[in-house]
């Protein structure tokens, strides 16, 4: 009896010890479904309410369709906000909230595929604090808003999920646990939930036709490459694009030593379609800036904006805002207070757009007290601003001056551009070209500027294009005048690109260190796959399929 009664005492001691190790009071644990799999994840196929689950609704296997109906329900024993607490002591509810979430690790048959620390913004801040259970939908017919849906593309179409979930009988486990980052690592907790499903993958019919490398009609206005490749690289590559494993890409050329060794379009495009390219066109603001530079109608990239405006006539007035350089929106450091990855930020492009006149929203905006060239945030707006002082600087404007000096010299006759409120070519993105003709703009700067015996960019101006203006920044591999540097890995050898690229996962990949350009266009607009689709299909698949002489 005693015994009986000491051991009633340790387990009331222990709640009691526990509870006052929370930081807040969790939600009372009392549904009977989450009693029974407290620390489960359970595979649903609707969206059902935890009062009205039933067993019946909990799927152990299922056949996966992409475009179906798939989500998770998870239950824990405490709330996320006291599993950080436990991780560490010391910090407020509202610190831990800025550091931490959940942390999604997905296996498929056993090997772990993808791990993501969820960032810290998803979700809100009382499901945090207070719930003990997660819903969210990873699949949905009806285009169910949720980081769920985002969570599951980035597994499934950026990270191998798409692979490892090949035709065929597979187990999907997903487990979570809690993480909180500090300045120098990533500490994570015990699994809190973990779950698994059977999935059964249908295989998908395609045709030969559709798998083939597709040949290069005559007239294509390049000299055609005779180099041989690696056709069962390429084969793979449009099989998938065929089943719709990489998705809504239209067209893809590769130049290799100046010469078209590949062109292949898809989805319904061919070689006269005008892609739509998006933020593609941002590039060519850099060139036109350039070209001007050139020919002396702009003095340097260093001017500022106090030669081209009477600042005080706009909002926010500051003398540092008269100190603001071309050099600055093109590496995208101006100090305005814009940033298009925040939805809170006054020079969002969301917000421009809407307005009369696009430079007077991006010169009325405040500055951020941020030093001139040193803080990077994307920044449409500026784009548009450089586009402006173009305008206003080169003979007959900006249209006219760009088809003079840019595309007439490289053959290119069919483009459309966007235009802003005021029916000025808008540079902020939207520029609408042929494949073939994306690619020459690719191989003009591989030319370091040349194209035909012609100089129409100079080489000093593609260094500083091609110059990583912020080797030290955590989020990506650097920037340039509105040029992206990526770095490609295959195998144990890495090559250095500098690229355009635009949503949908849009790109123009000029490679450095080999005479590579290539061109992708696609239309996953919006979508949080598109850029690492194309990034994947040039990785995985094009540069395979090249054989370097330098290998």
């Amino acid at each position: 009896m005693k015994s009986f009664l000491l051991l009633i005492f340790i387990f009331i001691f222990c709640l009691h010890h526990g509870q006052n190790n929370n930081i807040v009071n969790p939600e009372k644990i009392e549904n009977p479904v989450q009693k029974k799999n407290n620390g489960r994840i359970l595979f649903l196929s609707q969206n059902t309410p935890l009062e009205n689950l039933k067993d019946s609704d909990i799927l152990t296997s299922a056949v996966f369709q992409e475009n179906g109906d798939l989500g998770i329900h998870a239950f824990f024993d405490n709330s996320l906000i006291n599993y950080l607490h436990q991780l560490e002591p010391g910090l407020t509810v509202d610190e831990l909230l800025k550091k931490g979430n959940y942390q999604f690790s997905f296996y498929v048959d056993g090997k772990l595929i993808y791990q993501e620390n969820l960032n810290t913004g998803a979700g809100t801040s009382d499901h945090k604090k207070f719930k003990t259970s997660l819903r969210i939908p990873l699949l949905s017919s009806k285009n169910e808003d949720s980081w769920g849906r985002y969570l599951w593309m980035r597994f499934y179409m950026a990270h191998d999920g798409i692979d490892a979930l090949s035709a065929g009988n597979h187990v999907l486990k997903i487990e979570i646990r809690p993480y909180y980052l500090t300045t120098s690592t990533i500490i994570t907790g015990s699994v809190i939930a973990e779950g698994q499903i059977n999935l059964t993958v249908p295989a998908q019919n395609t045709t030969e036709q559709q798998i083939a490398i597709q040949p290069i009609q005559s007239n294509s206005g390049w000299n055609i490459s005779q180099e041989r490749i690696n056709t069962e690289s390429i084969r793979t590559l449009n099989k998938k694009i065929a089943e719709n494993r990489f998705k809504n890409i239209t067209g893809i050329a590769v130049i290799k030593e100046g010469k078209l060794l590949i062109e292949e379009y898809f989805n319904g495009s061919g070689r006269d379609s005008l892609q739509d390219t998006r933020s593609v066109g941002k590039s060519f603001s850099s060139a036109l800036t350039g070209i001007a530079i050139q020919d002396g109608y702009l003095k340097s990239e260093n001017q500022t904006l106090k030669e081209f405006y009477d600042l005080k006539l706009f909002k926010n007035y500051s003398s540092q805002k008269e100190n603001i350089t071309i050099k600055s929106l093109l590496t995208m450091s101006s100090g305005f207070d814009g940033n298009d990855e925040d939805s809170d930020s006054p020079g969002n492009e969301e917000n421009m757009y809407p307005t009369e006149n696009w430079v007077k929203f991006t010169l009325d905006l405040p500055l951020t007290g941020n030093k001139i060239g040193k803080n990077w945030s994307y920044f449409t707006a500026g784009v548009v601003l450089s586009g402006d002082i173009l305008d206003k600087t080169v003979p007959k404007g900006l249209k006219n001056y760009a088809d003079k000096t840019l595309f007439q010299p490289l053959g290119i006759t069919r483009y459309k551009w966007q235009f802003t409120p005021q029916q000025k070519p808008s540079l902020a993105g939207g520029l609408r070209m042929r494949l073939l003709d994306l690619a020459k703009f690719g191989q003009l700067y591989k030319n370091n500027g040349n194209w035909n015996g012609k100089t129409i960019l100079s080489k000093e101006w593609i260094k500083k294009s091609f110059t990583n203006y912020f080797p030290d920044h955590p989020d990506f591999e650097g920037y340039g005048y509105l040029f992206w540097r990526k770095i490609y890995k295959v195998g144990n050898k890495s090559y250095e690109a500098f690229q355009s690229s635009g949503n949908g996962g849009n790109k123009i990949i000029i490679f450095t260190q080999i005479p590579v350009v290539i061109v992708i266009t696609a239309q996953a607009y919006n979508k949080p796959y598109a850029h690492q689709q194309s990034e994947k299909i040039v990785q995985d698949y094009l540069l395979p399929a090249l054989k370097m002489s330098n290998e």
